[in-house]
């Protein structure tokens, strides 16, 4: 064993040598300053932080490759400079050994063994094309070429270079588990449901919130011109919405109710049709438009044809049974739900993220929006279906959304039966810092501090005074006790089908 361990070295100084004779008899040409500007550009990984800028100029999965590339050439260099040059001291290439004018000067003061460059180029070229293979593909010439160039300008020996590169790839490897491409989201399912054609409006009635969503001063005109039969009111800011929304309903020959706004404004129109079992369209004036999005409405263009066409489909809704107040004198609340609730720290995680969104991107925006919510977040202390939780996020989803980790983002069936519950939990050790490092890695949903289940029931109550509850962005102090049940099949609304 001795023996080859003695040997190993001398058959890797052969082959080094014998490289790098190969490399210094090549003619010299424009090619030994090009592959001397070329090393001098990955330096401390500037090269890879600019293409990395460039791609991120480009939102959604090219965003996200420029994100996986950096994270894996941290991991490389991370492990190349702390870990491997301290335990693999070795002399670097000498003068001799290629030409003057070929050789890197002020040559490197650290182990020649692994190459850094090597190390992050092939990290960073693997880690984008794991997200995106095409472009990988493009980086692999220029990842390659700052590999060779360590050879070539005599700053490497050629199994610094391998081992380098090696690193590099299995750095690529683990950041894959830490951000995993997500699989695609299933496909819509809408089932057809019986609802009145409304031809230029006719029997439509829409309720206009001057306070809710995207409303303008031309908004009314623009409805009454896509459809001009319809019977139009806008709920001003000295009005109440729901009195409003029920006055729309309850107008003689108004087979269908519309309605223009946010989240809270379509809950009360959602609450008033299903009361009165009148269809519902939902027009995109709010400011994302959830459920106009996840309805097939997210376009008024789309509205209008599938009002016209009598086109609808059917969806579940979500019933919530609120206490709230004194003890001694308690309000009890009945409301609809047809996005999403929650308690703790996800509100704050939202606005954050979609005010990031823009710029970022969703992934990034997620990643940057849960370190900030996180790193100064208190956790909450609540019981949920009798079992005791300090939480940093209850959120419940009116049907199961995708992805499957602390950002869902799209719901593909609307009549499921379910009820998306996840939390996030502070129970564990060390709960801050295991928080951070999965969102760091992208790993929240596989964490065990996040539980995922599907429910048709969930109770909450605060362990220790009221609770902050946001039911579709309407917030609502001093809660005491929440119950969420689901009513199948209960709304019907305007989809195109086609």
């Amino acid at each position: 064993m001795r023996t080859m361990l003695r040997k190993a070295p001398g058959r890797l100084s052969k082959f080094d040598r014998k490289l790098v004779g190969a490399v210094s008899n090549l003619p010299g040409g424009g090619h030994d300053d090009f592959f001397r500007r070329l090393s001098a550009a990955a330096n401390k990984g500037k090269l890879w932080f600019g293409v990395a800028g460039a791609m991120a100029l480009v939102p959604g999965k090219t965003r996200r490759a420029a994100v996986h590339g950096l994270i894996a050439q941290g991991a490389a260099s991370a492990v190349t400079n702390v870990v491997f040059k301290t335990l693999l001291p070795r002399a670097r290439p000498l003068p001799e050994h290629l030409p003057v004018f070929r050789f890197v000067n002020p040559q490197p003061t650290s182990s020649s063994m692994p190459s850094g460059h090597s190390a992050s180029a092939v990290a960073f070229a693997l880690g984008v094309g794991m997200v995106r293979p095409a472009l990988g593909a493009a980086l692999a010439p220029l990842a390659a070429g700052v590999a060779y160039s360590r050879v070539h300008t005599g700053a490497h020996w050629p199994s610094d270079v391998l081992f380098g590169s090696a690193i590099g790839a299995g750095a690529a490897m683990v950041t894959r588990k830490w951000w995993p491409v997500r699989p695609p989201f299933p496909e819509t399912r809408r089932g057809a449901a019986p609802a009145a054609e409304l031809p230029d409006g006719q029997g439509l009635g829409i309720a206009v919130n001057t306070l809710g969503g995207s409303y303008a001063d031309e908004t009314a005109d623009a409805l009454q011109k896509v459809f001009p039969k319809a019977y139009i009111k806008e709920i001003g800011p000295d009005e109440s919405v729901d009195a409003g929304i029920a006055q729309v309903a309850t107008r003689p020959g108004i087979a269908a109710l519309g309605v223009w706004g946010g989240d809270g404004t379509v809950g009360a129109a959602a609450a008033a049709a299903v009361e009165r079992s009148l269809p519902l369209l939902v027009l995109p004036g709010g400011t994302l438009n959830h459920f106009a999005r996840d309805a097939g409405t997210p376009t008024l263009a789309d509205a209008v044809q599938a009002a016209s066409r009598g086109e609808a489909a059917v969806a579940d809704v979500g019933h919530v049974s609120v206490e709230r107040g004194l003890p001694d004198s308690p309000e009890h609340l009945e409301l609809i739900m047809l996005n999403t609730a929650s308690i703790g720290l996800y509100p704050n995680l939202v606005r954050r993220r979609e005010q990031l969104q823009p710029a970022l991107g969703k992934p990034l925006a997620g990643v940057v929006a849960m370190l900030r919510t996180f790193a100064a977040g208190t956790p909450t202390t609540l019981i949920v279906n009798g079992v005791r939780h300090r939480l940093w996020i209850l959120y419940i989803g009116r049907g199961r959304y995708y992805p499957r980790d602390h950002a869902p983002l799209v719901r593909p069936v609307l009549a499921d039966g379910v009820l998306d519950l996840r939390m996030i939990t502070a129970d564990e050790p060390f709960a801050r810092l295991r928080l951070l490092w999965a969102v760091l890695t992208g790993t929240v949903a596989t964490s065990g501090i996040t539980h995922l289940s599907e429910t048709d029931r969930i109770t909450v109550e605060p362990g220790n005074g009221p609770m902050v509850l946001a039911v579709d962005g309407e917030v609502m102090p001093g809660v005491r006790r929440v119950e969420f049940t689901v009513r199948p099949g209960a709304l019907t609304y305007y989809s195109p089908l086609s």
